[in-house]
């Protein structure tokens, strides 16, 4: 059967690094009070004039470099952002345009938090299908952009950033030991769109600004994120104790903690880079990925749960071998 394999990663962090103690000048707040909360210690910002298309063309030529491929051997290009350049066109056709991909087709994705995990889902099926043969998937996000300085409950936990993954159609055996992505799972629930939304929009005349209730979303996250990661592996045919990486969306050190609890991962088995990025959205799982192989973590043959949740809600994860 065809299995879409990992190719290659890439990232990019604008060059703007901003510290905890950056927010003690104007917020009722402490470096130390942002770490016991979330386990971030710094988090990346765009410089003026620095787009969400900007960093994901970084980000592409980044695994481009480390895939050893050109952008003209790509057949499609899927960018998961909920903060876009433009109302339209999308990201994905700027990104194509700015690292000179003629051919192929290239389109959005908006699911927020969960906008990796759902792009990922969409290039397996395009290669699954045969649609495509050689997807780069990204996910890319200036999130600095609808921050409300004045919430210290918000603005002190999300950066910006973009990572990138390039998926190529391989032969496999149709077994969990086949290389290449091995499950997914995409669920959602508009119930709960109150606990996490920005109040604005295009058909408000407004640009808005993130709102969260926290409480909430760390109720949903930590029970969600483990029944999705459960059923991904069932429908792999792994189990916990095979997994040797759990890539998580990165939110908050203490849901990534719980989940990996649950699931029965010890933490020497989680990659974290919550820590230096904060919450990157729909950037945070690639550029953890990205991350992780630059350390050295992730090896040809590694078994890897990556899971999200965002705003929707909307939440799901991936089984692959790399």
């Amino acid at each position: 059967m065809i299995r879409a394999q990992i190719k290659g990663v890439g990232h990019y962090l604008p060059e703007n690094v901003v510290p905890n103690s950056h927010f003690e000048k104007t917020l009722e707040t402490s470096n130390e009070w942002i770490i016991s909360r979330s386990g971030i210690e710094r988090r990346h910002f765009a410089a003026e004039g620095e787009t969400t298309s900007n960093l994901a063309a970084n980000a592409a030529r980044a695994a481009l470099a480390d895939a050893g491929l050109d952008a003209s051997d790509l057949d499609a290009l899927i960018v998961a952002t909920s903060t876009p350049d433009l109302t339209f066109p999308s990201v994905a056709t700027m990104v194509q345009h700015q690292i000179g991909m003629k051919g192929g087709f290239a389109f959005d994705i908006q699911a927020v938090c969960a906008g990796f995990i759902f792009a990922l889902a969409n290039a397996n099926a395009l290669i699954v299908a045969g649609t495509a043969r050689r997807v780069m998937v990204i996910g890319a996000e200036t999130f600095s952009r609808i921050m409300d300085w004045t919430d210290r409950g918000t603005c002190v936990l999300f950066g910006d950033g973009a990572g990138a993954l390039i998926l190529e159609a391989s032969d496999g055996d149709g077994t969990s030991a086949d290389r290449g992505v091995l499950s997914t799972d995409l669920n959602s629930d508009g119930t709960y769109r109150d606990i996490l939304y920005v109040d604005g929009g295009v058909s408000t005349k407004t640009t808005g600004y993130l709102r969260m209730e926290g409480k909430e979303v760390f109720r949903h996250a930590v029970e969600k994120l483990v029944a999705t990661a459960h059923t991904a592996m069932d429908k792999a045919g792994v189990t916990s104790d095979e997994v040797d990486w759990v890539v998580p969306h990165q939110a908050n050190i203490r849901i990534i903690k719980g989940t990996a609890k649950k699931m029965n991962v010890p933490m020497e088995n989680v990659i974290v880079t919550v820590q230096d990025h904060g919450n990157t959205s729909a950037a945070s799982i690639p550029l953890a990925l990205s991350v992780g192989k630059s350390q050295g973590k992730l090896k040809t043959g590694d078994l890897v749960v990556t899971e999200a949740i965002g705003g929707g809600l909307a939440w799901g994860a991936v089984v692959l071998r790399w």
